[in-house]
Parts: C-alpha cells; sequence; structure tokens
C-alpha cells in the first residue's frame, strides 16, 4: 500500500527519488501483472498530477477496460487513455525515476513536488496545487461524514 506523503525535490534531470515503502509496494505481484523494477505513471483521470503505482494500479486499469468488448469503441478510447499514455518508469540504483518532461512541463512539476499515497497509487503533485486539491477533498470527508453520520441519528 502506498500510504502517507512526501514532500521530495526534482533534480535538473527530472529525476525523482522514491521512498523506500514505495518502492516496495511498487514491486509486489498482482493478478497476473508482473512486477518490474519501477513504477507504472500517467497524468490522473480526476485531478491535475501525475499517478503512479505498481501491478495492482495497473491491475485496476486493465480490469476497468475488460469489461468493455473488443474492438467496441469505448474500450478502444480506453485502451488509448491509459496504455498509449502509460510511462514505465524504472528506479536507477538509488531508487529514483525520470520523469518525463512532457508530463512535468502539463503538471508544472519543478523544484519541490508532493507525493501523496492513496493506497494502490501515489499521485505526484504541484505542492500549491495538491494544496487547494487536499482542501477540497478533505470537504468532500467532511460532507461524507457529516451524511452518515446523520443515517445513524
Amino acid at each position: 500500500m502506498f500510504l502517507s506523503s512526501h514532500e521530495k525535490q526534482l533534480d535538473v534531470k527530472r529525476r525523482l527519488l522514491v521512498p523506500s515503502d514505495y518502492r516496495g509496494s511498487a514491486l509486489q505481484s498482482h493478478d497476473g501483472v508482473e512486477p518490474f523494477e519501477g513504477v507504472y505513471c500517467f497524468a490522473a483521470i480526476n485531478a491535475p498530477c501525475l499517478e503512479c503505482g505498481g501491478a495492482a494500479f495497473f491491475a485496476t486499469y486493465r480490469d476497468v477496460i475488460d469489461e468493455y468488448p473488443k474492438l467496441s469503441p469505448t474500450r478502444t478510447a480506453l485502451q488509448r487513455r491509459f496504455y498509449a499514455s502509460m510511462n514505465r518508469l524504472a528506479f536507477d540504483t538509488a531508487g529514483r525515476i525520470t520523469l518525463p518532461e512532457k508530463l512535468c512541463a502539463q503538471f508544472n512539476l519543478t523544484g519541490d513536488v508532493v507525493l501523496a499515497g492513496l493506497g494502490e497509487s501515489f499521485q505526484i503533485w504541484e505542492p500549491r496545487a495538491y494544496d487547494a486539491w487536499a482542501a477540497e477533498q478533505d470537504k468532500l470527508v467532511e460532507d461524507a461524514f457529516a451524511k452518515r453520520e446523520a443515517l445513524y441519528q
């Protein structure tokens, strides 16, 4: 599991040291997906950041694609969105990955970044964008707990 948040720094070559517990999580095999010494990474679906993970992360998207019939337009769109934009980022001997230049530019990833664990995946954020997104997410959590509380009163 990818847990906790970490503040890290990209170097001038766009290399990012992945925390050791994240590296260990990425190396776990899952449901027919062989792990490799690195992470799968692409632009997140519902947030302005990168999303990365290991075999379980890859299997989640593979399973969504497999729900649709072969050659269906929706399946083809999903394959393009996930497989064509997916990057396999290998760990170097120091445990770093090198982020693609295009994705760094898309999400303004330079210098300081935030890695946020989401269980089966983690996200890489520009710090100010992460703070704004986290505040929105906190509001959603508060609303969800308020609704849950109302059910049990």
